[in-house]
Order: C-alpha cells, then structure tokens, then sequence
C-alpha cells in the first residue's frame, strides 16, 4: 500500500465530512467549507471519527492517487480547523507593502508601485516596524490556494544570491554567492 495513502485521517471535534455517491469530499469546520472530487475508483468512509481512503488495485495510477487524494483530504481536515499562514518577508532599502482590504500595493524598487488583487478566501496583513524589515501576512482555509499567492507575490521580485535582496519567505535560507574579490 501507499505509505501515506493508508494512514487515516483522524477528524477533530466540530470537523465533518460529508461523502456524495459522485466521490465529492465536502468537509465543514469552525473555520469554513471545502471540497474535493475525489477519482471514482478510490472509495472514502468515515470509520470511527476517522477518515480512510482505500483503493481497488495496486496499479501504479491507482497507488498515485491513493497517496494524492488523502493528503489533499488531510489538508482540507488541517484548513477547515486550523489554517493555514505563511509569512512573507520584502528585504531591501525603500520596500515597503501596504494591506487595503483585498488590495495589496507594494513599492519594491520598480519604478511604479505594484498592486495586487488578492481572492476574497485569503486575508492580508502587513507589519512595518522600525529598523526591521516589512512582512506580508496571508491566511487561507485552502492550502493550494495560499501556496499559489504567495508564490506569486514571490515571483514579483525573487530574492538576489549576492546581497539577499527581494522577497523571501520567514525563515527562508538563500544560498549566497560571493562577490568579486579585489586581485592582490
């Protein structure tokens, strides 16, 4: 079996899941609802306060997906009673970031301000204190969909491999280059 496939996933109080006869994984939480079509081969039960996904063969599609599908579950499990957050960091002189409601306006040594339209699922915060950097708070039920505004707010100015300058993730480690050395 998939390792991670036959792990169940254990359901914590005021988390439930609801099963459609077309394989639609919907799971309700204190924090909002998801759902997830699941493949029709695959078969979910809620056994126990426990959710388990068991498949028909050992073919390597079916294997594949076994694994997919129980940790796209276990994530929703995760976003629906806790979210998920991730933290943004603008290292460089005169970077800033603003939050305006779904708004996002950030200066980061272009020439304009850049401004970003975030999805009404993701909440924006931005912290500026003096003699630190800025940071980018974003928190979202849905962790693909997190992944992907972050990765994209990243990709607006990744950071550089000589001074770090640009947009990292908290706690991101960068491999650093070393620059020119002067010839003796």
């Amino acid at each position: 079996m998939s390792r991670i496939g036959k792990l169940p996933v254990n359901l914590p109080k005021g988390v439930t899941v609801n099963i459609s006869d077309t394989n639609v994984v919907s799971v309700k939480g204190p924090l909002g609802e998801l759902t997830q079509n699941v493949a029709r081969d695959l078969k979910v039960e809620v056994v126990d306060n426990t959710l388990v996904i068991s498949r028909p063969t050992d073919s390597k599609n079916h294997k594949s997906l076994h694994g997919l599908y129980r940790a796209l579950i276990a994530n929703m499990v995760t976003g629906v009673s806790q979210g998920f957050k991730k933290e943004l960091e603008l290292v460089g002189v005169g970077y800033r970031a603003e939050a305006k409601g779904q708004l996002l306006e950030m200066s980061l040594g272009y020439s304009h301000d850049i401004i970003i339209q975030l999805p009404d699922e993701v909440t924006v915060q931005t912290k500026t204190e003096r003699r630190s950097n800025p940071v980018i708070t974003l928190t979202c039920i849905d962790k693909q969909l997190i992944g992907h505004v972050a990765a994209k707010i990243r990709s607006l100015r990744p950071p550089e491999p000589y001074k770090g300058k640009g947009i990292k993730f908290v706690g991101e480690q960068l491999r650093r280059k070393a620059g020119k050395s002067a010839s003796v």
